[in-house]
């Protein structure tokens, strides 16, 4: 039996400047880190000739190119498999849709275990290649290179969305103690909404497209913002990170419509009424996960709580995708 897992990520800065249609024509820059919170994939061989496939779903086919589940689909053929003999599990401690890069995490999971069973080493720049190809290439989903990259690569990772489509990775240069501050005053609360990322980046991917002005200066702002934050990290300066994030999502807002709605931003004004420094919607928006950074965590805790939103711990993943057992 082989189990990969691939973690799920928070953005902590620059994001919605690694789509195609902004980095392809101004260069892209991020920061992100992966959170111990995952998604699995389980593989193993079966007595019957018949590939079987369970997600939300159950699928069994004669041969992996009748799969109705695209990423699945795509992934046994760009590796040249045929699924036959074969049984495949998913599972995710987070449900998809939440803006913790679900995707990105279950195809970067799902080549791991791919590529074990073809007995192939693959370097985590690779794997976030081939998964970013499945995704954006060979789906057409208007979406970024981010949740791919940072699911491969693990840790605090600092990255550049080249013109040229090469993507340079690198840590963030933060001391330990500011790291475990991090760790520590971050806090997720899930808002209870989930969505489709594809269908709110959508809009963002044509106005960009379209060299549409007020999107371009939005994206090059959320990219400076993005190099900020680094700095504030690095600096050891997180009441400023949360100041940043702040600013982040207001910017964030303006992009659609959809971004967020009333009771999003009434619970977002009650966080930061309530102990929080600064925050964001974390993903595309529209729902998922609410983001702040708070010293007094307390406070927060109770008045989030009191206003029905359960909250995810977390610390943060530095192994990025990787086998469990093969």
């Amino acid at each position: 039996m082989i189990i990969a897992r691939s973690p799920l990520r928070i953005s902590l800065g620059g994001g919605g400047t690694d789509l195609p249609s902004y980095y392809e024509k101004f260069g892209g820059f991020l920061v992100a880190a992966a959170i111990d919170r995952y998604v699995y994939i389980t593989l193993h061989e079966s007595f019957t000739p018949d590939l079987t496939v369970k997600y939300s779903e159950l699928e069994r086919v004669p041969e992996a190119a009748q799969l109705k589940h695209p990423i699945i689909r795509e992934a046994f053929a760009a590796l040249g498999l045929d699924g036959k003999y074969l049984e495949l599990t998913s599972m995710a401690d987070i449900p998809a849709g939440t803006g913790l890069g679900s995707s990105g995490s279950f195809t970067t999971a799902l080549m791991k275990a791919l590529h074990t069973a073809k007995k192939n080493l693959v370097h985590p720049a690779d794997l976030a290649a081939q998964a970013c190809d499945i995704e954006l290439n060979r789906l057409k989903e208007p979406i970024g290179k981010q949740d791919q990259y940072i699911a491969a690569y693990g840790g605090i990772t600092c990255f550049n969305f080249l013109p040229d489509g090469r993507v340079e990775a690198w840590p963030l240069k933060i001391s330990e103690d500011t790291r475990d501050l991090l760790e520590d005053n971050l806090l997720l609360f899930f808002t209870g909404y989930s969505r489709s990322a594809s269908a709110i980046l959508k809009e963002q991917d044509q106005k960009s497209k379209a060299a549409d002005q007020s999107m371009i200066d939005n994206l090059h702002f959320v990219k400076d913002l993005g190099l900020q934050s680094k700095a504030a990290m690095e600096s050891g300066n997180l009441a400023e990170f949360a100041r940043l994030m702040d600013v982040h999502w207001q910017h964030k807002k303006r992009r659609s419509g959809g971004m967020s709605n009333p009771k999003i931003n009434e619970w977002y004004d009650l966080a930061m009424s309530s102990g929080a420094l600064g925050g964001k919607l974390i993903g595309a928006g529209g729902g998922g996960f609410l983001m702040f950074y708070a010293e007094d965590k307390s406070r927060l805790r109770m008045a989030m709580r009191q206003a029905g939103l359960k909250e995810v711990r977390f610390r943060f993943d530095f192994e990025g995708t990787k086998l469990v057992i093969a």
